[in-house]
């Protein structure tokens, strides 16, 4: 089978909820459009919103798992967002509003830990989502790769799991982790492969429930000596990526 784009994800606030895309256009040098566009900081937060922050700033799924279970609706022509979770209410809110801010920190809190620091605000850097590296990146999954964690596990687990923006079928189990500093070319766009992705907690979480319910980064260790999956990329060259599209490797 042609390896080809599968699954396109984005994430519009950080840890908060994922939506599927049936194509995005790609900007050199940028994150996905409206993926990670904002940040929930904790009350220890440093970040102020100026400049990209890391994660250690913000509420996310390595500390509170039921964040994992957030599906997300974004509408960019208004700038809002609907959020749906198996606890909560479904809430529309535009996050640079005030009034729908405080809105989002009451609907948010009650599914976050109270032994961790707590949701406090909204935080959003233009032009620049809040990404887990300090380039703007975009995450690539390989559903083979996926597919042998699962068995290791013992059970069917879901991809969303690792927050990815491209999910690729087609590949080799692992052959992403051949592609660091390659190019790939998926649709009109060309990426540049950066490095792998350093799991995390949140992984262990499931997307329904948002309980800790597999053991994902044991797995990893086990299996493979190691706790990455999937890989970080940078667009080197503007243009539409759509499902189905195929991925041809450049260089």
């Amino acid at each position: 089978m042609t390896a080809r784009v599968a699954e396109i994800w984005r994430h519009p606030i950080k840890s908060h909820g994922r939506e599927s895309l049936a194509r995005v256009t790609l900007r050199e040098g940028r994150t996905m459009p409206w993926d990670r566009r904002w940040a929930v900081a904790h009350d220890a937060a440093k970040a102020d919103g100026a400049e990209w922050a890391p994660c250690q700033n913000f509420s996310r799924g390595a500390k509170a798992p039921k964040l994992q279970a957030i599906s997300a609706r974004s509408t960019p022509a208004d700038g809002t967002v609907t959020l749906t979770h198996p606890e909560r209410d479904e809430i529309t809110i535009n996050p640079d509003d005030a009034a729908d801010e405080a809105r989002f920190i009451d609907w948010v809190k009650p599914i976050s830990p109270t032994d961790r620091a707590l949701p406090e605000r909204v935080l959003r850097v233009e032009d620049r989502g809040m990404t887990d590296t300090d380039y703007p990146s975009i995450s690539i999954l390989n559903a083979a790769s996926h597919a042998q964690v699962a068995e290791r596990i013992g059970r069917e687990i879901s991809i969303l799991r690792w927050r990815g923006n491209l999910v690729l079928e087609g590949l080799e189990p692992w052959a992403e982790r051949r592609w660091i500093g390659k190019r790939i070319k998926l649709g009109g766009a060309v990426l540049q492969l950066r490095e792998e992705i350093v799991r995390c907690l949140a992984t262990t979480a499931s997307t329904r429930s948002g309980e800790r319910d597999a053991d994902t980064l044991g797995a990893l260790m086990t299996g493979w000596g190691h706790q990455k999956f999937g890989v970080y990329a940078e667009v080197v060259r503007s243009g539409e990526v759509q499902k189905n599209d195929p991925v041809e490797i450049l260089s």
